[in-house]
Parts: C-alpha cells; structure tokens; sequence
C-alpha cells in the first residue's frame, strides 16, 4: 500500500461515471418509471463499489473510504429528518382536513385554463417568502396536485409547474440556505448576489409563464363543471371543510417565514395537523374506531398511524380515494434509501479525487471568460448527475473555480450566480438526485416525467450560458483602494530590482 495516494488519472474517474450512466439507462429500459424504486439505488452502490476498487488501486485505504462515505452521508441527515418530517405532515394534514380544504377551495378559485401559470406564480411567490422549495412542494404543491386530479389537468405539467415556480423563488430569496451558500463560497455579499442572479434569472420565469400559459389554453384535458361539482360534493361528504382547517398551513409558513429551520417548522405543523383531525375530524376518526377501544384511544391510535403510516380512504369513489390517500413517515423510507444510495456513491467520487479531477480537467479548455463561465454552469449541473445533491454541486466547483475567477480579473458575483444557474436549480432534473427524489416523495410524479415540464430549471442554466458567451452582465473585479495601492507598490518595487540588476 502505497504512503500517500496517489492522484487519479481522467481514466480513473470516467470508469465509475461510464458505468453509472450504462446502468441508470438499464434501469429505465427494464423497470420504467419503478426504476427509483430500487434499480437506480442497485445501480448507484454498484458504481460506489467500483469508485472504491479505483480508490484502492491508487493508495487509499478502506478505512479513509469508508470515513469519507460516512461524513457525506452525515450531511444528507437533515434534508432525511426533513423527509420523514414531511411524510408525518401530510398524514395528519390529510386526515385533518386541511389538504382536502385547500383542494376544495383551489377547485373553487383558479380557473383550469390558467391553472398552470398559477401554480407556477403561487409557488414563486411562497417560495420567495420563504426561501424553500422543499416546504413549498410539501405544502402548496401537494394540494395544487390535488386540484390538478380534480380538474383534469396534467400530473407532470402541474409538477413542473410547481418545481419552476418553487425554485425560482427559492433562488431569489435572502432566506434560501442555497441563496446564502453561493455568495458564500464564491465570495461576495448576499444581495449583490441576488440582484446579479436577476439577469439569468427574470428572463427565464418570464418564458416560463409564457409557456405554461399557452400550455393552459391549450389543454383540453380539463374536467367538465359537472364532474369538478362532483368533487367538490364528495370532499364535503368525507372531510368536514372550513377555512380555519388552512391555520396548519398558515402556521407553518409562519414559522419558515420566521426562519424556523425547516424540520422543526414542519415537524411542528404535523404536530397542528393532529391537533386539528381531533378537534375537527372526529367523523373520520371514528371510521377507524376498532372494537375495545375507547374514544380517547381511538384518537391517540388513528392519529399516531397517520404519522408514521399514512391516511387509506376506501370510500369507493376512486378518485377521492387515489387523492387524498398517502402520507406517513413510512412513504418516505425509498426516497431515504435512493438518497443514502447516491451520497455513498458521490462521497467516495468526492473523497478519492476522482470530481476534482474532472473539474480540472475541464479548466483546462477554459480560454476565455463566456468559456470559463459556461464551464463553471456545466460543471455544476455535472456534480448534481455525479455526487447527486446541490450543496455538493455548489460548494465543490465554487472551491474549484474560485482563484480562477479571480486571476481572470472577474467579479465574485458571476461565480455565485454560474453556481445557482448550474447547480441549485438543475438538482430536481436528475432523478436520482436528493431533490429529485424529495419532490417524486411528495408530488407523487415521477422525475422522468416532470423533468421536461420544469421549464425554468432547463431556461436558467441555457440563459446563464448564453449570458457568459455575449459576455451579458459579466462584472470584472474591482479592487479595494488600499489592496491596489499595494499592488502598485509592489509592482514599483519589482521595476526598481530589475534596475538595479541591470
């Protein structure tokens, strides 16, 4: 075994990435849209075995392997407690009556042609509020699928439409972790940050509304009165709706827009949801009663399964029965699996060098500063395939690129804005990715499906590039006063010691 580890060859990192890519596009030809079921988890420790055979092969220890794997794993621990956080939240939700309120009254107010840009416009703005697309698709999302189902309209377009929307706000606004991340790493203040992401970013929601509007128009796909009047009958018929049913949700958003982390935030929002199905909902708690037990226990033990297995109606109407079933900590376990899966998989790519050797090599064709720019979006979205989370994919090329932005004469602030344009936005895409995987848990729609729909998350990338190419909004870097004032010293320094050794 060799004293130091030796540096991986470009060969050494296309092996696990090449192989990855061959099986992820097996899994879809055999298993379809299951393939995040198990098969791409099958697939993501395979290659993570093969990562390590690599790492072995160049001098690192299975131990140091195995330290690395446990540290990226350990960082996934929050969004896994978000996770089961919000599986909690939506049984109690469902069985309070407060997701079923918000489809009745959703069914009610937005109209279906122009249901697509609405999703899209109320995420944005819940998101911007808040600065989470995670507490966003949690929430708002899951009763705009409902109103989706109840209206007719399309599962993966809505999706889409409530990822662009939740994300375009999550990237602008001062409360994202991401949106604090960047500026950050790259070096520059939060708000200079926002206010440049403006540019890539604007444009990209405006063409994204455009679209969903067209798309809305253009649906005829959309539920008759009689059939949403239907719905609208059967909700009523099962839950007991009011509007005061909506405080868990105003509750929550309370909380996040407070900046309560996310966990305890929804944590405490599925703690008013059980709360509410007691003191409302005590007609559908009742359905559940089993013999021998007493009212009080049948409350403590039907909204104690909520949490952890869910809400199941059999009222023998389908679609309400397929609508407002699910939820519970226990729907969220594959999602965990797929998450652990790909950060074993890219905390060993991450910790044997064989990422960085990739980013250096791509710098290695980066001439000019619309090349070095697009490298940098590229590389991002790239991480986000291969170590499969954001925080990775911002962190790791904003560490890489940095000094080179900086000898380049650029601005901090084209670096943070290439990190979110490539690397924040994009996660969602892939689906084996921790958002991708978080999103399929809650809107129950598959990331091959969605993906082509998530018109923003595609639009800011290509717009960030094209940007970097025209050379659009590309800041050079200025100097303090005092640090030129040192430059130019030395510089005279330099020309007075060439003098004298002439």
């Amino acid at each position: 075994m060799l004293a130091h580890p030796k540096k991986p060859t470009l060969f050494d990192a296309l092996i696990p990435i090449s192989v990855l890519l061959i099986l992820l596009f097996l899994a879809v030809y055999f298993f379809g849209d299951d393939s995040s079921s198990g098969p791409n988890q099958i697939a993501l420790l395979l290659c993570a075995g093969i990562a390590t055979l690599v790492g072995l092969k160049n001098g690192y220890k299975r131990k140091e392997i195995e330290e690395g794997i446990v540290k990226g794993i350990s960082l996934t621990l929050g969004a896994i407690l978000i996770l089961l956080a919000v599986g909690s939240l939506i049984g109690t939700w469902l069985l309070a009556g407060t997701v079923p309120s918000m489809i009745y009254f959703g069914l009610q107010i937005l109209e279906p042609q122009y249901f697509y840009i609405s999703c899209s416009i109320i995420c944005a703005l819940v998101a911007l509020c808040i600065g989470s697309s995670w507490t966003v698709a949690a929430t708002i999302g899951v009763a705009l699928m409902g109103v989706a189902t109840g209206i007719g309209a399309s599962g993966p377009i809505t999706a889409g439409a409530i990822i662009s929307g939740a994300y375009f706000g999550d990237k602008l606004s001062p409360l994202s972790d991401t949106t604090n991340l960047a500026p950050a790493i790259a070096g520059t203040d939060l708000f200079v940050h926002i206010k440049n992401m403006l540019w890539s970013t604007i444009p990209s929601f405006v063409i994204t509304l455009v679209i969903f509007f067209f798309l809305g128009l253009n649906s005829g796909e959309h539920a008759s009165s009689k059939q949403i009047e239907q719905l609208l009958v059967s909700l009523e018929n099962e839950f007991f709706i009011a509007w005061y049913l909506l405080l868990p949700l105003v509750f929550t958003l309370t909380l996040a827009v407070r900046k309560i982390p996310a966990f305890p935030a929804i944590g405490l929002g599925a703690i008013m949801g059980a709360i509410w199905a007691v003191l409302f909902q005590q007609d559908l708690i009742l359905s559940y009663a089993h013999d021998g037990l007493s009212l009080i226990e049948t409350n403590i033990k039907v909204v104690w399964q909520a949490m952890y297995a869910g809400v199941t109606l059999n009222t023998g109407n389908e679609v309400i029965d397929k609508l407002l079933s699910g939820g519970g900590m226990g729907s969220m376990l594959n999602t965990i699996w797929l998450i652990i899966s790909a950060m074993t998989f890219g905390s060993i790519m991450e910790k044997i060098g064989l990422l960085e050797r990739i980013v250096k090599s791509l710098m290695s064709v980066t001439k000019s500063t619309g090349a070095l720019i697009s490298t940098t979006i590229v590389t991002a979205f790239g991480t986000n395939c291969i170590a499969a989370d954001q925080y990775i994919a911002i962190v790791m090329p904003g560490r890489m690129f940095k000094e080179e932005y900086r000898r380049r004469g650029l601005a901090p602030e084209n670096l943070s804005r290439a990190l979110e344009d490539g690397g924040t936005v994009t996660s969602p895409l892939i689906p084996w990715n921790t958002c991708a995987a978080y999103m399929q848990s809650v809107l129950l729609i598959n990331p091959l499906e969605y993906a082509m729909y998530c018109f923003f998350n595609w639009l800011s990338p290509i717009i960030g590039i094209a940007c970097a190419l025209i050379g659009f909004k590309v800041k050079a870097l200025v100097v303090p006063a005092k640090e030129a004032t040192t430059i130019e010293v030395s510089k005279k320094s330099i020309n007075s010691l060439e003098t004298e050794v002439v």
